[in-house]
């Protein structure tokens, strides 16, 4: 089981050798953790990180790994099946003839009345079943099913068809000191740029000064000039967590290439889609949440508005009031995207998913509709066609 533990850690790029990983063996042989997950997450950590920026990393490998264990037994090496052994034999195989028989409950309203019905009813726990509260059956409500609407109480999103997610999660900030991949992306936004000459700072002019020495009979003649500066302003808004946790090194590259490119850019993070508010760290974002008005009302409307997210979600988050996963928004996100439209000049919105699956999934339909049609690939031509759309 350790090996498997120390594989997700590998997984989720905490940077462990097998040093660390007999280490623990020996510690946990020595009874230094015992009969409690809390304690061996405690020792884990301790042994298997050797810095402090890879906690949450090492976070999420340890949730996706133990997901749902509680307590370890003394013998609990030779006992424990696999999570991902279990899961398979409990989780219902739905033909797609099967999926397409099952029926959402037709809206919102009628989804959270039902879950409040059978919360008020249900009695115990309850697995692979089609009415109450449970898992990997075709209930609505539960987690690691195959219903096509309804409620995700526990779990990883699978199908991204839950109109609700009733858990707090925690996303981490995109890091934008991370070391690119590629400089491609970095010369695809330096499309969008327009250069002024506002710096006090002077800079060699190469080109002045070749033609001066040259007139001036080969004896060096330099030339300076102000210092030119990329005057085109941008706002960033990140889709984080959940279905964009598979493009998290996408976005870091990119996020990392702006930083450098543009002197005038602000960042914002959201979940899904855009509501009443946003936020700028993921760590404090149910406590310093920024007001979306107040966006709309701070930043001109010559500041070109870059989307990142995959855009797929229920429906009901892009058109419907309490759709958020998260929280009840009074106001539909159409709503507000409408008004972010119509406060800026230019807003384009890349996507991480393959261009071919956007028609799967409605969300993206209408999102793509609200962003008329200036929705692009997380691509090298992709970007290149969104920056030659905002320089226009």
């Amino acid at each position: 089981m350790l090996i498997g533990f120390f594989e997700s850690l590998r997984r989720f790029r905490v940077p462990v050798s097998l040093r660390e990983l007999l280490d623990l063996c020996n510690a946990l042989q020595a009874h230094v953790a015992f009969g409690s997950v809390d304690e061996f997450y405690m020792l884990s950590r301790a042994v298997m990180v050797k810095d402090e920026k890879f906690y949450d990393r090492f976070d999420q490998a340890f949730a996706s790994y133990f997901e749902g264990l509680e307590s370890l037994e003394p013998d609990w090496l030779s006992k424990v099946i696999p999570d991902e052994w279990l899961r398979k034999e409990l989780e219902k195989n739905l033909s797609q003839e099967d999926f397409e028989k099952l029926q959402g409950l037709g809206s919102l309203e009628k989804i959270l009345d039902e879950l409040r019905k059978r919360l008020e009813e249900q009695q115990k726990r309850h697995q692979g079943g089609n009415k109450w509260v449970g898992t990997g059956g075709t209930s609505p409500f539960g987690g690691h099913g195959a219903n096509p609407e309804g409620v995700r109480m526990t779990g990883p999103s699978r199908n991204k068809k839950a109109v609700k997610v009733w858990e707090k999660r925690e996303f981490r900030n995109l890091d934008d000191s991370v070391e690119l991949g590629t400089r491609n992306i970095k010369l695809a936004l330096r499309r969008l740029r327009k250069f002024a000459r506002t710096s006090n700072q002077e800079e060699l002019d190469l080109d002045d000064t070749i033609r001066s020495t040259a007139a001036n009979a080969g004896l060096l003649d330099i030339k300076m000039r102000r210092e030119q500066e990329n005057r085109a302003k941008v706002l960033l808004f990140f889709d984080v967590g959940g279905s964009m946790d598979p493009f998290i090194k996408i976005c870091e590259e990119l996020f990392s290439a702006a930083r450098v490119e543009f002197k005038h850019m602000e960042y914002f993070y959201f979940h899904n889609f855009v509501y009443e508010y946003v936020w700028k760290d993921n760590r404090r974002r149910w406590d310093e949440k920024l007001s979306t008005w107040d966006v709309l009302h701070k930043y001109g409307s010559d500041y070109k508005v870059i989307f990142v997210g995959d855009a797929a979600m229920s429906p009901y988050e892009v058109n419907s009031v309490g759709g958020s996963v998260e929280h009840w928004n009074d106001e539909a996100g159409a709503v507000w995207f409408q008004r972010i439209m119509e406060t800026f000049e230019k807003v384009v919105w890349l996507n991480p998913e393959p261009q071919r699956a956007w028609q799967m999934t409605t969300s993206t339909q209408w999102i793509k509709q609200l962003v008329e049609h200036n929705m692009f690939p997380l691509t090298l031509e992709g970007l290149e066609k969104a920056m030659r759309y905002l320089s226009k």
